[in-house]
């Protein structure tokens, strides 16, 4: 049986199907966009009632991109993009790979796009004159002096243009893969990292399953900035990775600016005040020399290889904006020891005899890290390049032909210039009138 009289495969290469498919998939991204994903029942009860709930339950609306009826559809488009292009390619590669110069003649004079001219002067005479003209216009020309009526000169550009649909539907699928891959192989994760803590693992989101990174990330130092109100106005993370003990990779995350790491995204999600501890850095400004240590209120902590001891003798807060004042008890054994308030993540210099101190201190956070990894990812960005390369050259070029035959014509030398283009008329209209005009102005023509 014959592809074209095959209905499975004229269904499967429909593009009402397409249309049909993308429309459906459309409405259902709406859907899912617009009501909450992945909540309890009890939720979706109290939000919409408990029939409209029932019936949520029943088509899986709550988790909607996991469903099978959703899945069903982008196995139904991929199907039709696949049978698509297996239906169109040949086509359109023949088209792009066709002999141009064994057009016939009665071919060329029913073009859309034809002017013809007359001139005494020989075939013979005129060829190179036509060739130059084509040249100069930005038609490299090709050929042949085969032809039993006459010489034909053929020049085209953007013939693989028509493959750019091919290029539209391979994207789609290359993201269509890239998203599959992303979801079998991928997972999601949590972490809460106390600051100068050290984690070589994740908890995977669901299941709480420990799942090792390959490597460490560790929080250097959490900051929080608060509004006139006291709410949380951002708050950032220092991080670093570490390989085998050395660090890699230094940065700062705020939310919506990740860390991306080996196939690993660390977003910024939450924080948590650790009760009772707070973290304070010393910087001797002599040596440079500096340290972050880990106290609590009361306890007495030491700098050993600086002779330091230092604590928290008291705090006063929250102040305007959510932060605390802590007086500070500090001791180098070289003078007397002294005592100061000092605002939350303010600095304090320290005047020493032989050298000074800059002290901050604050409370101590733990930073929350969403962790994405998703292996799939590259493939999704490879088909979102494909498809706007191939949206380029679907909607702005074209496979534009030109051919020139010189035969004769009784006594004297008929010129034919004709062209096609398969999109885009109007700018190929311009272009063909310039080459036309080239052939109008030649003296080298003796045109009648």
């Amino acid at each position: 049986m014959k592809k074209e009289k095959n209905t499975i495969w004229l269904f499967f290469s429909s593009v009402k199907l397409a249309l049909f498919t993308l429309i459906i998939l459309a409405i259902a991204s709406i859907i899912g966009t617009v009501i909450q994903q992945n909540q309890s029942p009890e939720f979706y009860v109290k939000q919409f009632g408990s029939s409209t709930a029932k019936l949520f339950q029943i088509l899986d609306i709550p988790h909607m991109y996991d469903s099978w009826w959703f899945i069903s559809l982008l196995v139904l488009l991929s199907l039709n993009l696949i049978v698509c292009t297996l239906d169109r390619f040949p086509f359109l590669w023949r088209m792009a790979t066709r002999d141009n110069l064994a057009t016939p003649y009665e071919t060329l004079k029913k073009m859309v796009f034809k002017k013809t001219f007359f001139t005494k002067s020989s075939p013979s005479e005129i060829a190179d004159t036509v060739d130059s003209i084509m040249e100069d216009s930005g038609w490299l020309p090709e050929k042949t002096y085969s032809k039993k009526d006459g010489t034909l000169f053929f020049s085209q550009k953007g013939r693989w243009t028509r493959l750019g649909l091919i290029a539209i539907h391979v994207s789609i699928l290359v993201i269509f893969m890239g998203a599959m891959i992303g979801k079998i192989l991928g997972y999601k994760g949590g972490l809460m990292l106390p600051e100068t803590n050290t984690s070589d693992h994740i908890y995977q989101y669901g299941t709480n399953k420990k799942l090792p990174l390959g490597f460490e990330i560790r929080c250097d130092h959490f900051q929080i900035s608060y509004y006139d109100n006291g709410s949380p106005k951002e708050y950032r993370s220092e991080l670093t990775i570490l390989e085998n003990g050395q660090e890699v990779k230094k940065t700062s995350i705020v939310v919506n600016d990740p860390l991306n790491y080996r196939g690993f995204t660390f977003y910024q999600s939450n924080f948590q005040a650790i009760e009772g501890q707070f973290t304070a850095h010393i910087r001797n400004e002599k040596t440079n020399s500096e340290l972050t240590f880990r106290l609590r209120a009361g306890k007495e902590t030491a700098w050993e290889s600086e002779g330091i001891t230092f604590g928290i003798i008291n705090m006063m807060g929250p102040m305007m904006g959510g932060k605390y004042r802590y007086k500070i008890w500090f001791s180098d054994n070289k003078a007397e020891s002294v005592e100061f308030w000092i605002d939350g993540s303010a600095t304090a210099r320290i005047e020493r005899p032989d050298t000074s101190y800059s002290f901050t201190v604050k409370q101590r956070y733990a930073t929350g890290l969403q962790i994405a990894k998703d292996p799939g990812v590259w493939w999704v960005y490879t088909g979102c390049f494909m498809m706007l390369a191939g949206l380029y050259i679907v909607f702005f070029l074209s496979h534009r032909r030109v051919w020139v035959h010189i035969g004769k014509d009784g006594e004297q030398t008929r010129i034919l210039v004709c062209g096609s283009v398969n999109k885009n008329k109007i700018d190929f209209e311009k272009n063909f009138q310039k080459l036309i005009e080239q052939f109008e102005q030649s003296d080298n023509l003796n045109l009648s």
